[in-house]
């Protein structure tokens, strides 16, 4: 399993006390996977730009996927660039590649055949080794838990970077950034539909 898929495993926690919207949780697993490059050597990062090493074929076929994604020309892409880029749908997936996987299992709610549709993780060693992390307060993916709001013992300010890897580091807060772009543009356009709506009910 990649910091990536144990992310999404967290995140489908139903004992979460906010769900996590689906946005947010793809720009975190893009940055996930960024993090499972630079621990492959296939990529680096200088100042805010991701410079690509050495072509590897990881095992992980998202993860593969993401690499053959990498820009390798210079000036080379910008972090946030690669997290809207690749976060395009990332969450959506990475559900269905964990079901391929037997990973996770669709079940419906109540006794009827046709109840309302919901996914379920199913008990694996990957699963399990996915909350071990969890539960050993992993840095980096309690750091990008923190970035989406799984982590109900942060801060209002954001994330916990206290992280040993300057790199870590550095695509952490940068994903965070993103995240509030995102939340920032749900509220400009929530505000809009408002007024919008309003607009209709004035006599």
């Amino acid at each position: 399993m990649t910091t990536a898929k144990d992310l999404f495993i967290i995140a489908m926690n139903p004992a979460a006390e906010h769900p996590v919207g689906q946005g947010d949780l793809s720009l975190a697993l893009a940055g996930a996977e960024l993090i499972d490059l630079i621990g492959t050597g296939a990529v680096a990062v200088d100042g805010d730009r991701i410079v690509p090493g050495v072509p590897t074929g990881p095992d992980d076929r998202l993860l593969a996927e993401a690499a053959a994604q990498l820009t390798r020309q210079a000036p080379y892409e910008r972090i946030e660039d690669w997290l809207w880029r690749r976060g395009q749908d990332l969450s959506a997936s990475y559900q269905k590649a964990l079901e391929e996987d037997g990973e996770l299992t669709r079940k419906r709610s109540g006794r009827l055949p046709f109840g309302q549709e919901r996914v379920e993780q199913v008990d694996t060693p990957a699963n399990r080794r996915a909350v071990e992390r969890w539960k050993d307060k992993e840095p980096v993916l309690v750091a990008f838990a923190g970035v989406v709001g799984i982590d109900s013992g942060r801060s209002d300010d954001g994330p916990d970077l206290n992280l040993d890897d300057e790199a870590a580091t550095t695509v952490v807060a940068i994903t965070h950034d993103a995240v509030m772009e995102l939340e920032a543009v749900r509220q400009r356009r929530s505000i809009e539909n408002s007024a919008y709506a309003n607009l209709w009910r004035a006599p």
